[in-house]
Parts: structure tokens; C-alpha cells; sequence
């Protein structure tokens, strides 16, 4: 794959695929029920008590356009500047701003119209590059023919250290034309999900650093002609961090959570591989240390060299990146309808190589 183009499928064109979704969620999609499959309403992680307080003061109507597939609320957040890409109905950005000083959303118009990442939108005012501490992105980077513009441009608009916290549809491999030119698949977020490891290198040639795998489901669809349609291919929600941070060969070393982010106190989970405990010792990688050290999380970890002992459980640095396939199954977050397997486990996939 060349992630120097349009990722369009063939026989499309940026504009058709803008029109085609824009109609499935303006007009065929009412509310949430309406959804033929599960993947614009995943199950992630239990929601902590202060979210489920700010959703409550969201307007019904706004909720019940809701088509997320994740829960884009990372910690630590007062005082952030956050641009929410891809607001749809702006359950997100209400609940959000209540949490943080400003929230802005990428489109204007009917609400149900700012769920689509129009490309030609997507190219943000100058003004506010290098500007925002984090960007925020739930089920909508998969509606987007052209991934690479958008994770550009939400580096652009990061600060050093920012971070892209965003959930999204990835499948087990690279979908067929077929698919790709599916309408209701389409909209329906599956069509234009990436294979997950063509992620990890869109990210990097970017400027991101690696992604940090934080939860992931498994989808389902119970719907038979779309079923036959997919065949093999699997489908994952998947939330990830991406952050704005210098690249250099930092160490190895001891970190110490010292339990200040409102509603984490006693422990912080950053990603799927590392939870800290508060005032325990913990060895992490150069990578985790990296981010840590130049990120918004800085005042909350002591950090200490190597050497001595690594705390009360000996814990040492998690090793590679996590298959979002293979955490679904760990976490149990499945329906009965899908099996999974990691990348190129399916026959009709072409391999994430």
C-alpha cells in the first residue's frame, strides 16, 4: 500500500464516498437502532462515574444519534484545548467540554452532518497549528477515504506533546474492492476500516509515536447479506493514543505514579500494557518513558534511574505492540457472531505486511 495516496476504493471518488455517507447518516440512520451492525455502538471499557455525570447532561436527542465506538476520554484533561474530529451529533464535544476549558468541532452544519471528515475541510486554519493539547476522533477516521490527511493534519494542530486519542474499526487484513465499494458498509464503518498494523505505519511515517493499544472489541453483524458480503474478514473497535513527542533513544527507566489525576488516584491506566499504581515503583520502556517525560502527564510521575529494586511485585517493561484481535479476546469483549484471529489469519485477506 502506497500511504502516499488516497486510499479511495477503485470506482469511487473522495466526493461520491462524501455524498454516500452524508446520506446514510442524514437521512437512512434516525437514531441508533437503525444501525445494522454493532460497530457504531462497541462495547469498551465500564464508563468511570464522572463521565456517566457529564453524559447525563446531554440532551436525549443528541444521544440517541450517537454512533461511537469507544469511550475518547483519556485522564487528565483540565485546562486542555481539545479539537473533537468528527463530532456527529456532539454527544462527545458536550460531554467533553464540561471536563476540560475548550472544546472545538472540525465541521459546521446540521449535526448529523459533522460525523463526515470532509477532506476538503479537513485541511485546518494555520491559525491553529501546533495549538491543541489533544484531539479527540470516536468511529470516524474508518469514514475517511484518505487516512493519511487526517492523522497529518491532526499532528499539525498538536502541540509537542499532545496527543490523539481517537477509537476507530480496524479488520484483520486489507478488504477486497467489493467491499470497499459497498454503500451500507460504508456507512456502517467496516468498508474503509484500515487492517490495524497498516496503522502502525501510517502513525509513523506521520511523526507519531508507535500507537498505544488501550481496549478493543470484537464486532459483530448479524445481518446475512452484509455477513456473506465480509465473508472471512474480521472486524475489531479498537482505541488508541498517538503523541506529538521527540524522537530519541530514551532509556529505560523507573517510574512512580504519584496518584494526582482526578479519577485515576489510586491507579492510572494508560494503555493495555501499563497500569500504574499509585506511589508503586515500576521499570517501563524507552518508549513509555518517552511519552511520559514529554506529554501532559510529566507532573504526575517521579522518575527515577535504573537499578535497586523495580517495587513490591518485581515488575519489569511490557514487551511489543498488543493485537487488538487478541486483546478482545483476553478482555472477552466478543459477540456470538464474530470469531477472530489476528492479522492474515483469514484466507481471502491480503497479509498487513
Amino acid at each position: 500500500m502506497d500511504h502516499g495516496k488516497s486510499t479511495c476504493p477503485k470506482g469511487f471518488s473522495d466526493s461520491t464516498i462524501h455524498v454516500d455517507v452524508k446520506d446514510y447518516y442524514g437521512k437512512r440512520l434516525k437514531k441508533t437502532s437503525d444501525l445494522k451492525t454493532n460497530a457504531c455502538v462497541a462495547p469498551v471499557q465500564p464508563t468511570p462515574d464522572f463521565i456517566r455525570q457529564a453524559l447525563k447532561k446531554v440532551h436525549p436527542e443528541i444521544t440517541a444519534r450517537y454512533y461511537g465506538c469507544g469511550l475518547v476520554v483519556p485522564e487528565c484533561l483540565e485546562g486542555c484545548r481539545i479539537l473533537d474530529l468528527g463530532s456527529g451529533s456532539g454527544r462527545d464535544c458536550y460531554m467533553l467540554s464540561q471536563l476540560v476549558a475548550r472544546v472545538g468541532q472540525d465541521l459546521c452544519g446540521p449535526s448529523y452532518e459533522r460525523v463526515w471528515l470532509q477532506e476538503a475541510n479537513y485541511k485546518f486554519c494555520p491559525r491553529l497549528h501546533r495549538s491543541l493539547d489533544r484531539g479527540s476522533s470516536n468511529c470516524v477516521v474508518n469514514l475517511s477515504p484518505d487516512k493519511r490527511l487526517v492523522l497529518t493534519e491532526a499532528y499539525k494542530v498538536l502541540k509537542d506533546g499532545g496527543e490523539l486519542y481517537f477509537s476507530d474499526i480496524y479488520s484483520n487484513g486489507r478488504l477486497t474492492e467489493e467491499i470497499k465499494n459497498h454503500k451500507v458498509l460504508w456507512g456502517e464503518c467496516l468498508a474503509g476500516a484500515l487492517c490495524w498494523k497498516d496503522l502502525l505505519q501510517l502513525a509513523e511515517k506521520v511523526g507519531f509515536s508507535p500507537p498505544r493499544l488501550v481496549t478493543a472489541s470484537v464486532i459483530t453483524v448479524d445481518n446475512k447479506e452484509l455477513q456473506d458480503i465480509l465473508g472471512d474478514f474480521k472486524f475489531v473497535s479498537a482505541t488508541y493514543r498517538l503523541f506529538k513527542v521527540p524522537k530519541g533513544n530514551t532509556k529505560n527507566c523507573k517510574v512512580i505514579y504519584n496518584g494526582g489525576i482526578t479519577g485515576a488516584e489510586d491507579s492510572f491506566q494508560f494503555d493495555c500494557q501499563y497500569t500504574f499504581m499509585a506511589n508503586e515503583v515500576v521499570e517501563v520502556d524507552g518508549e513509555v518513558a518517552n511519552i511520559l517525560t514529554h506529554s501532559r502527564f510529566a507532573e504526575d510521575f517521579t522518575f527515577q534511574p535504573l537499578g535497586g529494586p523495580t517495587g513490591p511485585c518485581g515488575v519489569k517493561p511490557k514487551a511489543g505492540i498488543e493485537d487488538p484481535f487478541e486483546l478482545a479476546l483476553k478482555l472477552g469483549v466478543q459477540g456470538p457472531a464474530s470469531a477472530t484471529g489476528g492479522c492474515c489469519s483469514t484466507q481471502s485477506a491480503g497479509c498487513c505486511k
